[in-house]
């Protein structure tokens, strides 16, 4: 079965992610644009450098055009936020996506982007995973689409002008590796940073269909190489996107890595402190705490969301949002659109360094300074379904009133189960849908309370043998 989950339909490649089963998906999304009486605008279809990603879009296009919708190909495997922010620019009806973004190399996937240029919500994916479910006879269009060919990355950069301050950055002449983990980001992030006045050094910057052999993540455990040139060669930052570029990974000065919850952070205080950017902020269930007290400083209005940045996206089109962003590296801002951007999210940092006049650490010393520090724990637990259920139960019911002598004071379970401590401490658990694993997500600014939640949990597997 064709299973959407929070941002499209991922599967392995040649197992169940066969060019039958695309076809069938490029149906139901033709169907769906038939339907909602879209096909007088024409449709993108992207792809990223993975195997046969190309081969998978250039099928697509084949349903799609004998549909009657017209489409627009770009020229080479594409970064997923410029293919979303093209649906504006060139007034199309939504774009597919062939994208597994950050998934291993073995694996495909297929995204529909409706026309606002963001994640399709939930009652649009139900609706496309009905329809590639079953047998389908599009009706016969009065004509074929045409297929025309386009190349979006000199035009998304004029477009990012609006966004980043390039002429400043440009005096800088700031030293920068950038590593697109053989990704969609090669001449696109790197390119813009070079044409911006940087001094760039690129790594991995070619296709390679395996992503050297590893799955092209930018975490602290992948970026290693980039780690070590940076301070090899005495840079003054190191940057990362993922296999698609919707995602980042930012190294300081001393090959220090960020996770996705500092940099988020900072850049949040950054747009309202130096910027003057107004509106709320939106971050999901699962990111830090961090952003709630930049917001209660600046008295700025928070919204929590479940996790998939199809929930930040809701809020991002109906009121301003200053940014929204997730811990597993997704970020927007004002202005933009209402998808992850990890180009964007190299390029506000480079700016906020060069406005500041400071380093990547220095900005973040001064960041603990004003908030200060709160210390983060991400781990796996690997359990068989029926011991998943049972955890999951035991932290919804039977969670621990207190730990380390500090009381807990709520439970929120709207998005696998969190439980909220009174100094505003907390451990989330949240099962995947797709994988025998419960994620553990937990925040403190306590280290003994962190290292002791770690100690609970690891008891809890132990306990069910």
């Amino acid at each position: 079965m064709i299973k959407f989950g929070t941002d499209g339909w991922r599967a392995i490649i040649s197992d169940e992610f066969t060019f039958d089963n695309v076809r069938k998906v490029a149906r139901a999304i033709a169907l769906y644009l038939i339907e909602q009486k879209k096909t007088d605008k024409p449709i993108i279809i992207g792809y990223d450098p993975r195997f046969l990603a190309d081969e998978f879009a250039f099928e697509v296009a084949k349903v799609i055009k004998s549909a009657g919708i017209d489409v627009f190909l770009p020229n080479r495997d594409t970064p997923t936020p410029v293919i979303a922010w093209s649906i504006k620019d060139k007034g199309a009806c939504g774009a597919v996506m062939l994208t597994a973004s950050h998934n291993p190399p073995q694996y495909c996937g297929i995204k529909f982007i409706p026309e606002y240029a963001g994640p399709a919500n939930e009652r649009i994916t139900s609706v496309l995973q009905e329809y590639a479910n079953k047998e389908i006879n599009l009706p016969k269009p009065s004509k074929q689409g045409e297929v025309k060919h386009f190349k979006p990355r000199d035009r998304y950069f004029e477009y990012l002008k609006s966004l980043i301050d390039f002429e400043e950055i440009k005096k800088s002449k700031l030293k920068i590796v950038y590593d697109s983990m053989f990704g969609s980001g090669r001449a696109y992030t790197d390119f813009i940073l070079g044409k911006s006045g940087c001094i760039v050094e690129s790594i991995h910057n070619y296709r390679d269909v395996l992503f050297g052999g590893s799955n092209p993540e930018p975490s602290d455990e992948l970026l290693g190489e980039l780690k070590q040139k940076v301070v090899e060669r005495n840079f003054d930052l190191g940057l990362a996107n993922d296999g698609d570029s919707d995602r980042f990974g930012i190294v300081d000065e001393k090959g220090l890595f960020y996770s996705p919850n500092q940099i988020i952070a900072i850049l949040f205080d950054y747009l309202v402190s130096d910027r003057g950017f107004d509106g709320s902020v939106v971050r999901t269930i699962a990111t830090t705490s961090m952003i709630d007290e930049i917001a209660r400083q600046h008295n700025i209005e928070l919204h929590e969301t479940p996790v998939g940045f199809k929930h930040i996206a809701e809020y991002m089109m109906k009121e301003p949002v200053i940014i929204g962003g997730e811990e597993s590296g997704g970020l927007s801002i004002k202005g933009h659109i209402p998808e992850k951007d990890g180009i964007l999210a190299c390029l506000l940092v480079v700016e906020m360094m060069v406005k500041r006049k400071k380093t990547l650490s220095a900005i973040w010393a001064d960041t603990v300074k004003k908030i200060g520090l709160f210390k983060e724990l991400r781990k796996k637990l690997e359990l068989p379904e029926e011991k998943k259920k049972k955890i999951m139960e035991i932290l919804a019911r039977e969670h621990p009133k207190e730990i380390c002598g500090i009381k807990v004071v709520k439970v929120n379970k709207v998005d696998g189960v969190k439980v909220i401590f009174e100094d505003g401490s907390w451990f989330l658990g949240r099962p995947s849908g797709t994988e025998p694993i419960i994620r553990i997500y937990a925040e403190s600014r306590n280290a003994d309370l962190l290292r002791n939640i770690d100690s609970y949990l690891s008891r809890l597997v132990v306990e069910l043998g």
